[in-house]
């Protein structure tokens, strides 16, 4: 197993580099395996989330369709992949920040009563609270 950093990720998805595009995707496509699969931790995912938020303004619907995506992938490997699934629905069904929920589910799965934030619109999600 490998571990892949945003860049990576985010090359393959979007493929908007000439150079880096096709190497990202040749990584993805054919050096990845189920026996030999690529690594995505969850700082990775909150990065790419972010990035297609705040640089190429996805709407939170469709950053929750490219993680689903991810999640879909045999090549692949996230970590806490029940939270990622669960902020996959919270963001579809809630339309809540993708990263804001992954945030709270994985310390929820941690044994947090709460995840304390000073961001209002986090705090709408039931797992976060006001400090």
């Amino acid at each position: 197993m490998i571990g892949l950093d945003t860049n990576i990720l985010l090359r393959f998805l979007l493929q908007d580099d000439p150079i880096q595009s096709p190497i990202a995707t040749r990584i993805v496509e054919t050096e990845l395996s189920e026996a030999a699969p690529g690594f995505v931790s969850a700082v990775v995912l909150a990065e790419v989330a972010w990035v297609l938020e705040s640089r190429y303004r996805l709407p939170q619907s469709d950053i929750a369709a490219v993680m689903e995506g991810l999640l879909r992938l045999d090549v692949l490997r996230l970590e806490h992949p029940l939270a990622v699934a669960a902020a996959v629905t919270a963001t579809t069904e809630e339309n809540v920040d993708f990263a804001d929920s992954l945030i709270c589910l994985i310390a929820r799965d941690a044994g947090c009563a709460t995840t304390l934030t000073f961001d209002r619109r986090a705090q709408r999600q039931t797992e976060f609270s006001a400090p």
